[in-house]
């Protein structure tokens, strides 16, 4: 039986912010890890650098999905875990096409975890009780919607859902749990203005950053009992 430490984990998503901080952690734990990326960042020369195998992928159709699982397989034999990562950002407006939007967002956060997970869950499976892992990122939103991003909300509601039938469905070999952030990071570009009206919408009134995330995961992959679960990382959010 492989090592956890001889299994990779594989993460989408992973040129930038979080799934680039996860990408980094595990590294530094002696943890190999592939990762996808859809935009080249001069990050993911470090990464190679670093010993991660980046793959190029392009998750707007099936056949990107499949062609990228295909891609895994082709550089590991077994996964330590899989951390669904990627993620879009398009909002309903009087000039977007509805029909791109919903599909554009069920694409990349229902097809995409669904498909890999089905295809490559024989990478997961045959390790022991608990040896495998499944993280699904989802948002806070997914408990009170969003007037601005419908498509968005009711996307990662299905990936939610999805959390708790994959767990049904691998369990007790692979677990199978969700992370639901609101404010962890800035961009750059956000102004003062702007990150004190987003700070004010918790009660913590911080932006939580990298490492409250990757001590959360570490606790989920670490565990050999939690699955089904989804964790708020939203500084009490829905409740001011």
């Amino acid at each position: 039986m492989e090592n956890r430490l001889s299994r990779p984990i594989l993460i989408t998503g992973g040129g930038r912010r979080i799934g680039l901080a996860l990408a980094h952690h595990f590294l530094t734990q002696q943890q190999p890890v592939i990762l996808s990326y859809r935009t080249h960042y001069p990050s993911i020369d470090v990464m190679r650098k670093a010993g991660a195998v980046c793959i190029q992928a392009d998750f707007s159709s099936d056949e990107g999905i499949y062609a990228f699982a295909d891609s895994v397989r082709a550089h590991c034999t077994s996964l330590r875990g899989i951390i669904h990562n990627a993620s879009g950002w398009l909002a309903e407006s009087p000039t977007a096409s509805l029909s791109h939007v919903l599909n554009a967002m069920l694409q990349i956060h229902v097809h995409a975890p669904y498909l890999l997970n089905h295809t490559l869950e024989d990478l997961l499976r045959g390790h022991g009780h608990a040896e495998g892992d499944i993280i699904h990122f989802t948002d806070y939103v997914v408990e009170r919607g969003s007037d601005k991003h419908i498509a968005y909300a009711a996307s990662k509601a299905a990936l939610d859902n999805m959390t708790r039938s994959f767990a049904r469905k691998l369990a007790p070999e692979v677990k199978v749990n969700a992370i639901a952030p609101a404010l962890v990071l800035f961009n750059e570009t956000d102004d003062e203005a702007y990150r004190q009206k987003a700070l004010n919408k918790s009660l913590m009134k911080i932006a939580a950053g990298e490492k409250e995330v990757i001590d959360l995961v570490d606790y989920i992959l670490g565990s050999c009992y939690v699955t089904g679960r989804t964790f708020a990382v939203d500084g009490g959010r829905p409740l001011v």
